[in-house]
């Protein structure tokens, strides 16, 4: 997924680097974005900065109340429930794959 995020970007480079400083100069630009700017939708959309340093908590938390005020002066504008902005207690990459493809790929498992 980092790859993907990185190629989407619209300062990705549209040809290979020119060099490999130029490639470590984009990777020191890109990895404070991605970890303090860039919302993730699999942690409800906090960074991983806030996720790692529990702030993505009260983030939550006020998210959560300002959706419910909303929906309680509006609610002709709700249709079901509010969205879930409930912490999720475990983050992993490829979350589908990760049980999948445990230990196919250890050495024990290679012939």
């Amino acid at each position: 997924m980092l790859l993907k995020t990185c190629k989407y970007l619209p300062g990705f480079p549209g040809r290979p680097f020119v060099s490999l400083e130029h490639a470590r100069t984009w990777v020191a630009d890109f990895v404070p974005w991605y970890n303090d700017e860039h919302r993730h939708s699999g942690i409800r959309f906090v960074t991983p900065g806030e996720r790692h340093r529990g702030e993505d908590i009260a983030v939550l938390e006020q998210r959560k109340v300002v959706y419910e005020a909303a929906r309680k002066e509006h609610p002709e504008r709700w249709s079901g429930d509010i969205r879930n902005w409930d912490r999720p207690e475990t983050v992993s990459l490829n979350p589908d794959k990760s049980n999948h493809q445990k230990g196919q790929d250890s050495p024990q498992n290679q012939n």
